[in-house]
């Protein structure tokens, strides 16, 4: 018989310990108007991380996000009672929750089974929305389907847990699927503006925002975007032995998540299974 919809919850029992975010993330990738480099695009982030309001962290990571579970019965069926990591995953039915890790396999599966499919009805499995809503988010700008094109790029998955710095689930130990995709942006006046913004706000000044946005009621963040040449954060990542190459890097004065290698191509990294 099959688990009611409505049995879904928040929380976990003492065998519900491992985290599984599933992901979709974006290579955005573009022509410098210049000097015809290929740039690589990012999301700039700024996070107040404690309740005085006076530590914020700022780093860049590839576009992308959560992809949303459309239809939980199916994943009821291996899991039994979906566990949500938070609140905020239970509301957006986010690909955040808790299992044991037992079913790690099994769940993997399912994820990579459905995700190959665009149009697939239990798994979100297109990259379009996320895109959107984070262009608008970090650049004011209404991404339209004619300023970029999108092909997949296959998979990268996590299977030795990591703790998560994610503050709605800090430190829990977590397995990632990250569904991989090339985004060419194609309208020169996009490019352009991308390459503006990346140099309107400093860090700092992006940290200063989200301080306000904190002192102003709001959760504590600020977002742009950043453009560095591809090649470049390539060349970096590279210059580290493949088993010290899974870490966060300061580069130009920006601090680079990890997640960074998961959009990179061609990079040896041992905490990565690639398909």
């Amino acid at each position: 018989m099959k688990p009611k919809q409505h049995e879904i919850g928040v929380g976990a029992t003492e065998d519900l310990h491992l985290r599984v975010s599933v992901a979709t993330y974006n290579r955005v990738v573009f022509p410098h108007s210049q000097n015809g480099n290929i740039m690589l695009a990012l999301e700039r982030k700024a996070t107040v991380t404690n309740h005085a309001g006076d530590d914020i962290h700022v780093w860049a990571q590839p576009f992308g996000g959560a992809v949303r579970i459309r239809n939980t019965l199916p994943l009821q069926e291996i899991v039994g009672e979906i566990q949500f990591d938070s609140e905020r995953s239970k509301r957006e039915h986010d690909f955040r929750i808790l299992i044991p890790p037992s079913k790690w396999e099994r769940v993997k599966g399912y994820c990579l089974g459905h995700l190959e499919n665009p149009e697939d009805i239990e798994l979100e499995a297109s990259p379009h929305r996320e895109l959107v809503e984070e262009f608008e988010e970090t650049l004011n700008v209404h991404l339209s389907p004619d300023q970029y094109a999108v092909q997949p790029a296959g998979f990268v998955i996590e299977n030795n847990p990591v703790p998560t710095d994610n503050l709605d689930a800090h430190r829990q130990p977590t397995v990632r699927i990250y569904r991989i995709f090339e985004a060419r942006i194609v309208d020169e006046v996009l490019c352009s503006t991308m390459l503006i913004a990346s140099q309107f706000n400093s860090d700092q000044e992006l940290g200063v925002l989200a301080v306000k946005d904190f002192q102003n009621g709001g959760i504590g963040r600020a977002n742009s975007v950043l453009t560095l040449p591809l090649r470049m954060i390539t060349e970096s990542y590279r210059a580290y032995r493949p088993e010290m190459r899974y870490r966060k890097i300061v580069l130009e004065n920006h601090e680079l998540d990890e997640s960074v290698l998961a959009v990179l191509e061609n990079i040896d990294v041992p905490q990565y299974q690639r398909t």
